[in-house]
């Protein structure tokens, strides 16, 4: 079980990485997220360098429970993001259809999140 937890903890590390380097790679992708009135480069280039961070954590053992835990708020934060998203006349993801189906995998996205944080936990004495 704790191979299956730690392979599921780099996956997850791996996914936020990746992720974040899409921010890079493609930042046009996240402007539909921020509103109009917000500096959207400036905060698409500093949410891709969180999750990249967030990410790098869990593969350090001594940071893994705080990569963990980064894992899970953002997971958090993000949800309400894609909650509107559902209900938007112009979905940022695209069609309502991918709205519900992405909104549906936040929900998995925020259990594995979970798990993961609980998993690495720091043992207590």
């Amino acid at each position: 079980m704790k191979y299956v937890t730690l392979t599921l903890t780099f996956l997850f590390g791996a996914f936020m990485i990746f992720g974040g380097v899409n921010h890079f790679r493609t930042p046009a992708m996240y402007e539909p997220f921020f509103a109009d009135s917000l500096p959207k480069t400036a905060l698409i280039y500093a949410s891709g360098v969180l999750e990249i961070v967030i990410g790098l954590l869990v593969f350090i053992p001594g940071f893994r429970h705080w990569g963990t835990l980064g894992i899970l708020a953002l997971m958090l934060a993000f949800f309400p993001l894609h909650l509107l998203d559902v209900f938007s006349d112009t979905p940022a993801v695209g069609s309502h259809q991918a709205a519900i189906y992405r909104l549906v995998m936040q929900f998995v996205l925020i259990g594995w999140a979970w798990y993961i944080y609980r998993a690495n936990r720091p043992q207590t004495a």
